[in-house]
């Protein structure tokens, strides 16, 4: 038999061996319960903490890879502004040098135009005169007089204004011929710049035998060529029906080197129009000049002269292609740095919807399917909710 004292109202009372132990053991067993349902408490306060602990760092490290991707992000857009920029303000220039080139050939052609309808205008009005004078003379007359009224026509409106030019008869015999006008000019300082050999050829309407600019071009050509002139120049009233020469300065380069055959009313035009190109050469001429004084090869001159364009020529090719190519590359620049944007952009959408997964991880979902850690979890709740009994 075992005694017993109440804590509480302080009677003492007598139970048996078997009484004693069921009381023990019931004593046990809530101590146990009590125990177990602590711990499951301290557990779920540990997890918790842990798991937000974790959220945290998570959160952390997913804010600072979200600030480095915004940085690296900035820099790709700055970039890709400045690579568009560059692109902008070369494609920018090419339009510009494109526009000034455009505009300044227009201007050129509209004075060529207006002065050319001046020049025509001025020629048909002598036409006229021509063809009556053809009428009064005899064969040979009429090709003296058109010499006479070239050497004329120039002493009275080219002489004031090329006081070094040189336009006379040809009087000199070279193997057996010669032509009618050797023109020549020079610079201030001596430097011839231009040269040409002018034959004049016209008949009378009767004559039984007519002939064709053709049928001159070939001597003249070889005087031009005996009396070292660079230009020859056929003034001609035959083939007085033809529209082709009736229609202006023909140029026969493409039989005959350098070769005109022009009407009367084209002789000052046409002089004029030749100095004007030739004088463009005057420096490179200048520079002949002083080659051949100090008896420096000439073939050897042109050749540098014509391998330094030839090469200035390659080098503009050269750039221009290097320009294309840096287009390019600039267009594949950015193409590449799009592309990892749009890397960029998807790793963030990956990372989004990580953090959407773990947020919705709970001990509900972790216990899913495991009927053990459920109960436990479940009975834990009970006993922190009703207190110990």
């Amino acid at each position: 038999m075992k005694e017993l004292k109440c804590p509480h109202c302080g009677n003492v009372f007598t139970v048996d061996e078997s009484d004693y132990v069921a009381l023990l053991s019931q004593v046990k067993n809530t101590e146990f319960e009590t125990e177990l349902a602590r711990r499951i408490h301290e557990y779920e306060q540990t997890q918790q903490i842990r798991q937000q602990a974790e959220q945290t760092r998570q959160i952390a490290e997913q804010q600072a890879a979200q600030a480095r991707m915004q940085l690296q992000f900035q820099d790709l857009q700055a970039q890709i502004r400045q690579a568009e920029q560059q692109k902008q303000l070369a494609v920018a220039q090419v339009r510009q040098k494109a526009t000034e080139e455009y505009l300044k050939k227009d201007r050129e052609l509209a004075e060529a135009k207006a002065k050319w309808e001046t020049e025509l205008k001025a020629a048909q009005e002598q036409v006229a005169y021509y063809k009556e004078l053809k009428t009064k003379l005899s064969t040979k007359m009429v090709g003296e007089t058109l010499e006479i009224h070239c050497s004329t026509l120039f002493n009275q409106l080219l002489r004031p204004l090329m006081p070094y030019a040189y336009f006379e008869k040809d009087n000199e015999v070279v193997e057996g011929t010669k032509g009618d006008f050797v023109f020549r000019d020079s610079s201030e300082d001596g430097v011839e710049y231009i040269s040409v050999m002018f034959e004049m050829k016209n008949e009378n309407d009767t004559t039984a035998t007519k002939h064709k600019n053709e049928d001159f071009l070939t001597k003249l050509d070889a005087d031009r060529r005996k009396k070292n002139c660079e230009y020859a120049v056929l003034v001609s009233m035959l083939e007085p029906e033809s529209e082709l020469y009736n229609g202006g300065i023909v140029d026969m380069s493409h039989r005959y080197p350098k070769m005109y055959v022009i009407r009367p009313q084209f002789f000052i035009p046409l002089i004029t129009l030749l100095c004007q190109t030739s004088k463009k050469s005057l420096d490179a001429k200048r520079e002949l000049a002083l080659v051949k004084a100090q008896q420096v090869d000439v073939t050897n001159f042109e050749e540098k002269l014509t391998a330094f364009k030839d090469g200035f020529t390659r080098n503009v090719r050269l750039a221009n292609d290097r320009f294309n190519e840096a287009i390019e590359e600039i267009d594949k620049t950015i193409a590449h740095l799009t592309k990892v944007r749009e890397n960029l952009v998807k790793s963030g959408d990956n990372l989004n919807a990580a953090d959407k997964k773990l947020q919705d991880v709970t001990i509900k979902r972790l216990t899913y399917g495991n009927s053990t850690m459920k109960a436990k979890f479940e009975a834990a709740r009970n006993e922190h909710k009703d207190g110990p009994q």
